[in-house]
């Protein structure tokens, strides 16, 4: 099981690297997290370089998909060179995105006649795309998912877990990663904001 978190220059940490350690803590032979980028090597919003673990064409065809979000979407949205490498479909793979991710499913055209989330920054640009933007941290429709507000990072990676491992792997990383002293609350509050769209969830397409 492969699950790819698309990271791109001007990355934002706390979208793709809170995600990643969320889905890290599904210990199995096979589960596979990567960081997949554009090019060798990415700078974050705040100067943190890092290597890629897998290419866009890899993660074009992993079971999961997250994008996370950076100060440099709109360019990524705007060259061609690296969208016409992004072949997600959500018909094989689980999408998910974080904040200006979802700039990224708009210009794909995966969002059509399903609303998402994104940050407040975000939001005119994916209106301007189409897209009605809902004001809450999470929501999903199928195989797709989108999250707004850097802290809600933490959704996209549980839904992820619960969809391709079950509500109690999901529940045990969040367990993990969850505040001491507020576990219990981090955890109903989040399984809450996820399993209220996994009821029509189409799990078979993965």
């Amino acid at each position: 099981m492969h699950i790819a978190i698309l990271t791109f220059d001007g990355y934002n940490e706390l979208d793709s690297l809170i995600a990643l350690g969320v889905l890290n803590r599904v210990k199995k032979p096979g589960w596979r997290v990567s960081i997949a980028c554009p090019t060798p090597r990415v700078t974050s919003m705040n100067g943190v370089v890092i290597e890629a673990q897998a290419s866009l064409e890899e993660a074009s065809k992993a079971d999961a998909v997250l994008i996370g979000s950076g100060m440099l979407t709109r360019d990524v949205v705007a060259d061609p060179k690296i969208m016409s490498r992004l072949k997600l479909d959500p018909a094989r793979q689980l999408l998910g995105a974080q904040c200006s991710g979802t700039l990224v499913l708009a210009k794909l055209g995966l969002l059509d006649n399903i609303p998402a989330c994104t940050d407040l920054t975000t939001k005119p640009w994916v209106v301007e795309a189409g897209v009605k933007v809902l004001e809450q941290p999470f929501f999903a429709r199928g195989n797709i998912a989108t999250a707004g507000g850097c802290l809600a990072s933490h959704y996209l990676g549980v839904w992820v877990i619960a969809r391709l491992e079950g509500r109690e792997a999901a529940e045990s990383a969040l367990h993990y990663v969850a505040p001491v002293g507020e576990k219990e609350l981090y955890v109903t509050r989040g399984m809450q904001h996820i399993t209220r769209y996994m009821q029509t969830a189409t799990s078979s397409a993965i």
